[in-house]
């Protein structure tokens, strides 16, 4: 039988870079992926000569190599940093709504500031204070409110982190208002909630300025290669490290002695001893389906019950036979929409009727080598609540697919007319492929509802099972930056639990 310090189930952006800074420091540790390559999201896929990525729109955290942040640290830690080659996006995004506001915002913390006085000089105080406010936060997020956690004190918190404990759990709306009175002005700083799915009125006030700020002033990034470069980078490290990785191979059961983790069964009915598993799959799948026989502990179970599902995607993958500039693009990353009312975006995406917005994302805008010469990658998303898609009769799928895809293009098109004369390759991907491919219910692409009554700092661990960790976008906020850190700081905790087994053994 094969023994391990840790067993990491998927090979996601978390559950890769749990496995390679165990592998990294010295502990034994197996990967397992169900699919054939690692990545998870962060994949590509192939049709005719286009190579698609499949869920990166923009990398945050990163920094540049002069000013750098903290991605380019974790990355370093995990030894990536010099096998993959990040492109910097120049601008934010473009917000367009005809008819009322069509702005593209630089990316850079001085150009933003200086774009968004000119157009909008009454609101010229405002605009110094919220983004001011944003820095703010963003550091305290990342530099002090870590340290004011774990030292679980009051007192330090409000004395390091005041303006956190003063805003920490506002929403994004409430703040934006309290600053800003033109509403093309509120819409046009708030564009990233459709990264989330939850509108500014439910998303804390910390995820959107956090946003803000580190795409702003650390830049927006892609990965030359696409974010599966990122993925076979992750797992090249972890191999040189020494790691084992089976690809084809999920977990069927995690085993328990006495309470505590003792193994893992695969699929292939294989048993594997591990006094610690790192799970990359949802906790609703860890703890009802993979935890053997065992009732979830009753705070997890507690925790579920208060719950919401994420949001998923419908996605339309296009290869276009036209340049960039013959579209009109003018920015990496675009926001289209038909109103500028929030709420009325939001509501849409509960259901099956026409969608009120969507983005677009040309990856080969900043980066020609990601489509062949005089063509265009480009991608449109239109976030998604899965349950619609769930009522949806298997005859009638195909039919509504399309549908959907076409009245999404026609959204789009009011910007970039024309698109549909382009294609040349088109892939449609729902909720339900979503559900497929990732096998997280309703297809959840960022886990739990990420609003402010399931801020992270009302939330506690989901443990109480000795010796398993979960790492994924289901325990914290969702997308690239914070997965790979999620999948970091999970490796850290499982060793101090490795080291402290070692050290219990050794004294037996």
């Amino acid at each position: 039988m094969h023994s391990y310090d840790a067993v990491v189930i998927g090979a996601g952006n978390a559950g890769l870079t749990a496995a390679t800074a165990l592998q990294r420091e010295g502990s034994k540790t197996l990967l397992l992926e169900r699919h054939n390559i690692p990545g998870g999201c962060a994949t590509s896929f192939v049709r005719g000569q286009f190579e698609f990525e499949v869920a990166l729109h923009q990398l945050s955290g990163l920094g540049t190599p002069d000013k750098p942040f903290i991605m380019r640290k974790v990355f370093d830690s995990l030894g990536v940093l010099d096998k993959v080659e990040f492109v910097q996006e120049h601008s934010l995004y473009r917000l367009a709504v005809p008819g009322e506001i069509d702005v593209t915002l630089p990316a850079s913390w001085s150009g933003l500031k200086r774009t968004l006085i000119e157009l909008f000089p009454a609101e010229q105080a405002g605009i110094e204070a919220f983004l001011k406010l944003c820095e703010t936060i963003c550091l305290e997020s990342f530099m002090t409110l870590p340290q004011a956690r774990r030292a679980g004190s009051e007192d330090m918190l409000k004395k390091m982190c005041p303006h956190y404990v003063k805003y920490g759990f506002m929403s994004a709306k409430s703040v934006v208002d309290e600053h800003f009175q033109d509403p093309k002005l509120k819409s046009l700083i708030s564009a990233y909630w459709l990264y989330l799915g939850v509108p500014p009125g439910e998303i804390p006030f910390p995820d959107l300025a956090v946003m803000i700020y580190a795409y702003a002033a650390f830049k927006p990034w892609h990965i030359k290669g696409g974010s599966q470069a990122m993925s076979n980078a992750l797992v090249e490290s972890f191999l040189e490290a020494g790691g084992e990785v089976r690809f084809n191979c999920g977990a069927e059961k995690i085993l328990t002695d006495n309470g505590a983790v003792s193994g893992v069964q695969l699929e292939t009915g294989e048993v594997v001893k591990c006094r610690t598993v790192v799970s990359n799959a949802s906790p609703l799948m860890t703890f009802n389906e993979l935890l053997d026989g065992q009732q979830p502990p009753l705070p997890v179970q507690q925790d579920f019950k208060s719950r919401r599902m994420g949001t998923s995607a419908f996605v339309i993958y296009l290869g276009l036979d036209c340049t960039p500039q013959e579209l009109g693009i003018t920015a990496a990353s675009s926001f289209v929409y038909q109103t500028l009312s929030d709420e009325a975006l939001y509501q849409r995406m509960g259901s099956l009727e026409a969608p009120l917005g969507g983005m677009l994302t040309c990856y080969n805008f900043e980066e020609p080598e990601a489509a062949p010469p005089g063509k265009s990658q480009v991608v449109l998303v239109c976030l998604q609540y899965g349950d619609v898609w769930n009522s949806v009769a298997p005859e009638d799928y195909a039919k509504t697919k399309y549908a959907f895809a076409e009245q999404l293009i026609d959204v789009i098109e009011q910007v970039y007319p024309k698109v549909r004369d382009y294609i040349e390759e088109v892939e449609v991907a729902t909720p339900l492929t979503m559900m497929r491919y990732l096998n997280t219910p309703s297809g959840a692409i960022y886990g739990f509802r990420q609003s402010t009554e399931d801020s992270a700092l009302l939330r506690e661990r989901l443990d109480g099972v000795p010796g398993l960790y979960l790492a994924s976008a289901w325990t914290g906020m969702g997308g690239f930056q914070p997965t790979y850190m999620a999948g970091e700081s999970t490796a850290r905790a499982a060793l101090k639990y490795i080291k402290a087994q070692h050290t219990e053994v050794a004294h037996v």
